[in-house]
Formats: structure tokens, sequence, C-alpha cells
């Protein structure tokens, strides 16, 4: 079972926590991970690409010239895809990428990336997390006690002071529990957990 120094808004060390071996010392699949990072990215995009087919080009009302008796080849518009100015055939249209993999699957990767983390030594388990009132100044001297520039940070609940306080550092950020995800543990340097929310993401993983 793995063990994490807890630390406090200082940095000084004030106890260990176990954490649990099915959430934080799994051997980290690299294929699951992939997947969930691809799936996540892909999620994002926003597919909002569009080019005009001939129903949408402007113009070609009329018929250019007559059926026959002209010599030359029939058209009805010149809005059709062989002129020049016509419309696109088989462009690409506004879609979603937005698929998910198997409920399974996404545990396991976030177990994955947890467990990653505990076996890089990236892991830093924190007291608690509370300021009086939003300060970004505070949030630095934080981070700074915790030998942290880029980090996630992730709280039981939401936090709003907390959440001011980090929005202005650039590399960092802050989340609620219920929002942790594969990509942003991966992303950052580093993973700051407060030991409540430790807590419930094992309770939510183990289940």
């Amino acid at each position: 079972m793995p063990k994490v120094t807890i630390r406090n808004m200082d940095g000084s060390e004030v106890g260990e926590l176990e954490l649990s071996d099915a959430v934080f010392g799994i051997e980290p699949n690299e294929s699951v991970l992939h997947e969930a990072v691809v799936m996540q990215q892909a999620s994002m995009r926003r597919g909002t690409h569009a080019v005009k087919n001939r129903s949408a080009v402007r113009g070609g009302g009329r018929k250019p010239w007559r059926q026959k008796g002209t010599g030359r080849a029939r058209h009805g518009s010149i809005r059709s895809p062989q002129w020049v100015g016509g419309g696109v055939v088989f462009g690409p249209t506004p879609r979603s990428y937005r698929y998910k993999l198997p409920k399974k699957v996404r545990r396991l990767a976030i177990k994955s990336a947890l467990s990653s983390k505990v076996k890089d030594n990236e892991l830093i388990v924190l007291e608690s997390l509370t300021f009086d009132e939003p300060k970004t100044k505070e949030m630095v001297r934080v981070l700074s006690n915790l030998d942290a520039k880029e980090a996630l940070i992730v709280v039981k609940d939401r936090n709003e002071n907390a959440e001011l306080s980090a929005r202005n550092i650039q590399g960092v950020t802050l989340i609620p529990s219920s929002k942790i995800n594969v990509l942003d543990v991966l992303k950052h340097d580093k993973l700051i957990m407060t030991v409540d929310a430790v807590s419930q993401v094992e309770e939510v993983l183990s289940s």
C-alpha cells in the first residue's frame, strides 16, 4: 500500500497517509491512458468546419444555355461542382467528434493516471487549502512552499476563494474532485490533492 507525506500550506510535514492500492497503486496501463486522452481531446474539438455545396453557393439560377444544338456539353447550372466558383462536393460539414469509452475503461484510465503520479513521486497531499479571501500572491506562496510551479490542484468541494486565487497563475488548474480527469492529471507536472479529496476519489473509484 503506497504511503505519502501529508504537508500543510507552509510545506511542512504534518503526517503520513496510506493510499488505496486499488486506486493509487496499480500498474499504469499506457494503452488505456492514450485512449482516454484521445477521447478527451476529440470531445474538445468544436467541429464548426463547413463549406458551401451547390445549393448554398450564390448564383446559377438559370440554365446557362439550351440543352441541345450548341455543340457544347449540357449544363443546368454554373454553380455545379465542375465549374469555377461552383459548390464543393463531399466537403466538411459541422459535426461533433465526441464519443465515449466504456465506463470500466474510463475508470482504469483515471486510476492509471493517478498511479503514475504516485510512481513518479509527483503526488503532493495537502492537509487543507483554505483562503480567507482571494489572493493570487498567497497561492503563489503555497505553490512555492510545495515546490510546484505547474500543478493540478484537486479539492473536495468547490472552493471559490481558492479558485480565484489560482486562476491567473499560468500552468496551474484547480478543480473539485468530482471533475478529476486523465488529461488534466497527465498534462501537469505535479498533482496536489487535499486529504479530503483523496478520500473522496478513493471512495468513488474503489466501488
